[in-house]
């Protein structure tokens, strides 16, 4: 069987600024696959090409086995795409807004009544469906844009940045709806640049950097492939400090963050620790701050690029 989105050689720039460079992605049917990066990574922008909206330089890709340059209306009929802005839908009601697009989606006209509740149903916004889209939260707003993309029963879902700006109980809204169509077998695609959100929903992970995909596996194999626990130490000397420890044994590998913390992946937490703090005393660095975590997907970031997926999302 082919896999559900398959892209070999992916290319993408505007002008000189390459956006995506040679991306390959396997998602396989049934998966979660989260795209994980700062933003200005290129996730929007390999999203737009996989649901037909953007034309590749080069390359291949494929959805559900169709062509989308070649076959762009196979891949659309096959599609369910939620977008990272939410829609503005001006005066409508709830159920007028996904009745419209239920229209736009051609699906037999005396089936869309139907159809529409239960989309609205399961995301929860059919007790709201007949109140104004204006008198909507945020959170309600983007519940009725995932209604929308299920009207049609799509093989993929495609959601860009899906729980961006939303305050913590929509952000777990939308994870229980992706975590509800994941047990229900449902192919999702999944953009954003949260950690937790990757960790939590994601079976497989692409981490994308400067539209170059870095590593990519499932979340817990790419962590077990830090092999180490993370030490993060904040002091005003962390180039020194690092000279002075790093022929340590327990040293595996040091980091020295865009924002100046010195981030020490070693064997064994309770070994480096004090030996940190004694040989921060006995050269007189002085050491702000000392903690040790188990490997993260930011510790993944930081292994492959050299920066924290958090500091590379505020610099871009």
């Amino acid at each position: 069987m082919n896999p559900a989105i398959e892209t070999i050689g992916l290319r993408k720039s505007f002008g000189e600024q390459v956006a995506i460079e040679a991306l390959d992605l396997s998602v396989e049917r049934g998966d979660v696959f989260g795209l994980l990066g700062p933003n200005g990574a290129g996730k929007t922008t390999t999203i737009r090409m996989l649901t037909t909206l953007l034309a590749p330089d080069s390359g291949t890709a494929r959805v559900c086995g169709f062509d989308v340059s070649a076959q762009p209306a196979e891949v659309r009929r096959r599609i369910g795409y939620v977008m990272q802005r939410v829609a503005y839908r001006g005066l409508l009601t709830g159920r007028e807004c996904v009745e419209i697009e239920a229209a736009l989606y051609h699906l037999p006209r005396r089936e869309i009544p139907v159809l529409a509740e239960v989309a609205l149903d399961a995301v929860g916004m059919l007790p709201h469906a007949d109140r104004r889209w204006t008198t909507y939260s945020g959170g309600m707003q983007k519940r009725l844009d995932l209604a929308c993309g299920l009207l049609h029963s799509p093989e993929v879902l495609v959601l860009d940045e899906p729980s961006l700006g939303l305050d913590v109980q929509s952000r777990h809204n939308v994870w229980d709806f992706v975590g509800d169509r994941r047990l229900g077998g449902a192919t999702i695609l999944l953009a954003t640049n949260y950690l937790d959100e990757a960790d939590r929903l994601c079976n497989k992970v692409a981490i994308i950097d400067n539209g170059r995909v870095v590593v990519q596996g499932s979340p817990s194999e790419l962590k077990r492939s830090v092999g180490a626990d993370a030490v993060e130490v904040a002091t005003g000397e962390p180039e020194r400090l690092r000279r002075v420890i790093q022929g340590e044994r327990w040293v595996k590998k040091i980091v020295v963050g865009e924002l100046g913390d010195l981030h020490i992946f070693v064997e064994d937490a309770a070994v480096a620790l004090p030996a940190v703090m004694r040989i921060g005393l006995a050269h007189g660095i002085v050491l702000e701050r000392v903690t040790y975590s188990q490997p993260s997907l930011d510790d993944v970031f930081l292994l492959h690029t050299g920066r924290e997926l958090r500091e590379a999302g505020m610099a871009s």
